[in-house]
């Protein structure tokens, strides 16, 4: 059989050669760095048998893929640890996940994180022992046995509930055995680093009609340095955590009374008001048209537009004068119905219609995360119009536009383009047309891009941006989105240059994607430390004494004057304890009036990172101010 490379070689290997021996045959190195390969698009570790031509790629730890592979294991490994101490465990599921793994168990102990240290240093001690990861063929009826007499119960019905004719493997480690489809790597030497993070409760097959389990969140590394390094940036990020900021910088707050429905305090609406205006003028300087929809509209809208069968279960009904309606979760429908108000024709094109649209969908309380997953929350959505001539250039002005929006908060971003999934809507020559101009578009841009497999919307493939913040983290952000299906479903038509009827094509893009969840990535991202502009206070005013409070008011309406907002602190509080609980609130500039300032009428300017400068004439800071909110200057 042949094995086809990265780099194009290929290579001829008997069937049934292990991925290990694929990747020693490249580089002993290689293969000792390796976790194991993904094979076409199938991830396996280094014991697994190759039967068929393939494309390979090594995975190491760098590599997600390769990370999942560790993980994987050290979800087994923690497994066997609590095994070990606590005998009468009942062991669901442990799979590796993103940002490590879990486990799901039963057992009378409730666990806390006092419990962690234990669990690890076994983990740890199993790992030492160089313990072998075997894979066992077995059939059903032996796996049924096999976990019947292990009493465990959730590993029997797993079995119950698969095909009769399901190929079944466990994997062993030491003295623990799981079902498991894999991949594993190859010995437990390769963790050297773990760390046990939270524990939380979690619904069997995630069904709230069945047993309440318990879940134990971990993580796992190749070197102790690597942990050290994951342990810091984590604490970072708790510190960054925009639900804590949001309470004290008095932006936002989530309450019981509405679930995932966030309220805006007036320092979150100067800073959402400042942001959406700074993009309303941008679309509007690129000829974008802003619209508004209806959020309610009725059952045969959604019908039509495909979501009654592809989104049903995320959305809210009611019912109208006996007449079924829902609760718009997304807003390209009522697009549609503004295009269809008027005859269009080709001459027309481009059309650019902006909308930020309020739209609902049902989250399940588990998943709700401050403003990153909500119930409510506002699209910076755009519906483009365009002749299938134009989508390429379309899609490039708005490369551009999402290059201007993270470039401005100094975001590096990388770009995937996401392909058909499997509950797809309309034909497949148009998905093909509209995969092919998306790739055309990146390449010509020399984008570069990953593929992610049937992970487009229903109606159409996309491209999807992912951010990186100041610590590193990535964010799924913006997405642009080609569609041939709801001109067809809403039978939006223009007339042709030869006269005759045609449709447009439909670009759906929305670059922060919400607004909502965008302005929790900034807090996060400046760690609430805003440039000038989206600052909900830019400059606190503090007197020294009440005698000099009447000078720091005349500041005050000057700076006012300029449209800089400041805040007067006259309260009679010592001053110490005022520029403290400025650079709390993470207040750009400090200005204190003393006799010296007032006599000189110059300013002793204190940064919030607590730099200081004095004796600044007046006049010239207000003039650097607003030069530094023009320029949009990223100063922490």
């Amino acid at each position: 059989m042949v094995i086809r490379f990265p780099n194009g070689d290929e290579k001829e290997f008997e069937k049934g050669v292990s991925v290990g021996e694929v990747t020693r045959s490249i580089s002993e190195g290689l293969y000792r760095d390796s976790l194991g390969a993904k094979v076409n698009d199938k991830i396996m570790g280094n014991t697994e048998k190759i039967e068929e031509d393939c494309d390979f790629k090594v995975l190491k730890f760098d590599d997600l893929d390769g990370k999942k592979i560790l993980w994987h294991t050290a979800s087994h490994l923690m497994a066997h640890a609590i095994q070990d101490l606590y005998p009468d465990t009942k062991f669901a599921i442990g799979p590796a996940i993103d940002n490590g793994f879990y486990y799901d168990m039963e057992l009378n102990h409730r666990f806390v994180e006092e419990d962690f240290k234990a669990i690890e240093d076994r983990m740890i001690e199993l790992a030492r022992k160089d313990l072998k990861i075997v894979r066992v063929d077995i059939t059903r009826d032996q796996a049924l046995k096999y976990f019947k007499d292990k009493g465990q119960d959730y590993k029997v019905e797993l079995i119950e509930d698969l095909p009769e004719d399901e190929a079944l493997t466990l994997y062993q480690m030491g003295d623990f055995t799981d079902l498991c489809k894999g991949p594993h790597i190859e010995s437990t030497k390769r963790i050297k680093a773990v760390k046990l993070l939270s524990t939380a409760g979690a619904y069997w097959r995630g069904d709230s009609n069945n047993k309440m389990l318990q879940r134990i969140y971990g993580i796992a590394f190749e070197k102790k340095k690597q942990l050290d390094e994951y342990i810091e940036k984590r604490e970072e990020a708790e510190k960054r955590d925009h639900r804590k900021l949001g309470r004290e910088l008095d932006i936002f707050s989530m309450h019981e009374e509405g679930p995932g429905f966030p309220f805006f305090h007036p320092n979150g609406m100067i800073l959402r008001n400042n942001l959406l205006s700074w993009w309303r003028g941008v679309l509007l300087d690129r000829n974008y048209g802003e619209i508004l929809t209806p959020m309610i509209l009725n059952e045969d809208l959604w019908h039509r537009s495909g979501h009654w069968d592809h989104y049903k279960e995320n959305m809210y009904f009611t019912e109208i004068d006996e007449e079924g309606y829902a609760v718009k979760p997304m807003n390209c429908p009522g697009s549609t119905i503004i295009y269809n108000t008027n005859s269009h024709s080709y001459r027309d094109f481009p059309m650019r219609f902006a909308e930020f649209g309020l739209v609902h969908r049902h989250e399940l309380s588990g998943a709700l995360h401050g403003l990153f997953r909500v119930r409510s929350f506002t699209q910076d959505d755009a519906h483009i119009y365009c002749l299938p001539s134009q989508i390429k250039s379309e899609v490039f002005d708005i490369i551009d536009l999402a290059d201007l929006l993270y470039s401005t908060f100094g975001f590096k971003y990388t770009v995937e383009l996401s392909t058909r999934p499997e509950d797809y809507m309309g034909d497949l020559e148009s998905w093909n047309l509209a995969e092919k101009s998306l790739k055309e578009a990146l390449e010509d841009r020399n984008m570069p891009y990953t593929i992610n497999e049937g992970d487009g919307a229903f109606y159409g493939p996309k491209i999807d941006y992912h951010l990186e913040d100041a610590i590193g983290r990535t964010w799924q952000c913006g997405t642009i989105q080609l569609d041939f299906q709801l001109p067809e479903n809403f039978d939006l038509t223009y007339v042709a240059e030869d006269g005759s009827r045609k449709r447009p094509v439909m670009v759906h893009r929305a670059l922060m994607g919400s607004v909502e969840r965008f302005m929790g990535i900034l807090i996060e991202h400046f760690a609430g430390k805003f440039p000038l502009w989206l600052s909900p206070v830019q400059v606190a005013i503090i007197p020294v004494s009440e005698k000099f409070t009447d000078y720091a008011k005349e500041l005050e309406g000057k700076f006012k004057s300029f449209g800089l907002r400041v805040k007067l602190d006259a309260r009679a509080e010592k001053v110490g304890y005022k520029i403290r609980e400025a650079q709390l609130k993470k207040i750009n500039y400090m200005l204190v009036i003393g006799e010296k300032e007032v006599e000189s009428h110059k300013l002793s300017v204190r940064k919030r990172n607590g730099d200081e400068v004095k004796d600044v004439d007046v006049d010239r800071f207000i003039e650097d101010l607003k030069e530094e909110v023009i320029t949009k200057a990223i100063v922490l």
